[in-house]
């Protein structure tokens, strides 16, 4: 075999690409690259800074202007600041609750959902599997408002119209439609964890004498539990974010139906920026500590996997 093709392109002559470039301008490409993609994804890295800082900033002034009239900085910040309002506001902290609670309860129904759902769109080929997929992305492309709408005139008919007067605009109806969204990204997230994990270690378990059930909970769940925490926290947030299918299926009632996003509407709706800008800022607050909490009880249970 000849060489000479060999140092021809060590040489940077004969590349089907044409000569090489030398290092200084190898370099200079790089950096381009990299700039230009740094240049494209901090745009919208700035946006989402730059709306929190605005609320911020918002909120800064008004707190100051509050302190400045009141005669003491404390009662200033504290009872006539915005933020200081809102948290002692009844109807504010019963909304809070409520999304705690509401959130957790649709994002735990999302990750039981969303494991069987998961495992068996990743794992199996079955008759309308296609199809099972598609309907699964109906929640995700619809727009909210059709979501609720659409529960709204299920609980029309039987057998849900015998539990709607308990449901429909009920504190369930929080739930459910939370549940109804975020459970379509739950699923998602858990079909990619199976992706992920070799499927040779639940053959070889089942090989080894293990049913379907003890290998899936035996091998299998165990190594979903990074994407099982991925999923609660995804649909938890989501949860908490969701405004349309609550507005028209749950309603918007204070101190029953309320919860955090409609509070803001609410607010809004009588004029009350205020109040709307500190609501925003105590759910991004409460988002933040939510995800800092899973993401750092997710990190230990995989620590605790790997040992």
């Amino acid at each position: 075999m000849s060489i000479e093709p060999t140092a021809a392109r060590v040489h940077g002559e004969g590349s089907p690409l044409g000569r090489q470039p030398g290092a200084m301008s190898l370099i200079v490409a790089n950096l381009g690259f990299f700039l230009a993609l740094s240049f494209i994804g901090s745009t919208y890295v700035i946006l989402i800074v730059a709306m929190l800082l605005a609320d911020g900033t918002y909120m800064a002034q008004q707190t100051s202007r509050a302190m400045t009239d009141s005669s003491s900085l404390w009662d200033g910040f504290w009872r006539e600041g915005p933020i200081g309002r809102a948290l002692a506001d009844p109807k504010i902290r019963y909304s809070i609750w409520l999304s705690l609670i509401s959130c957790t309860l649709s994002a735990v129904l999302s990750v039981l959902v969303a494991v069987p759902l998961g495992y068996l769109i990743a794992r199996h080929r079955f008759p309308g599997r296609r199809v099972l997929d598609a309907i699964l992305d109906i929640p995700i492309i619809l727009p909210p408002l059709v979501i609720g709408l659409s529960l709204l005139i299920l609980f029309q008919f039987p057998p849900f119209s015998l539990v709607a007067r308990s449901v429909v605009y009920q504190i369930p109806a929080v739930i459910l439609a939370q549940f109804s969204v975020a459970a379509a990204f739950a699923v998602r997230t858990m079909k990619a964890t199976f992706d992920q994990i070799d499927p040779r270690c639940e053959a070889v378990a089942i090989a080894l004498g293990c049913s379907r059930a003890q290998a899936f909970s035996r091998v299998v769940l165990p190594e979903a539990g990074r994407g099982m925490m991925t999923a609660f926290t995804l649909a938890w947030a989501r949860s908490l974010g969701e405004f349309g299918p609550l507005l028209i299926f749950a309603g918007a009632t204070r101190m029953k139906t309320e919860v955090l996003s409609t509070t803001v509407f609410l607010e809004m709706n009588v004029g009350d920026l205020e109040m709307a800008v500190a609501v925003s800022l105590i759910m991004v607050a409460v988002a933040i500590a939510v995800l800092a909490v899973t993401r750092l009880w997710g990190d230990h249970n995989a620590a605790g996997f790997t040992r």
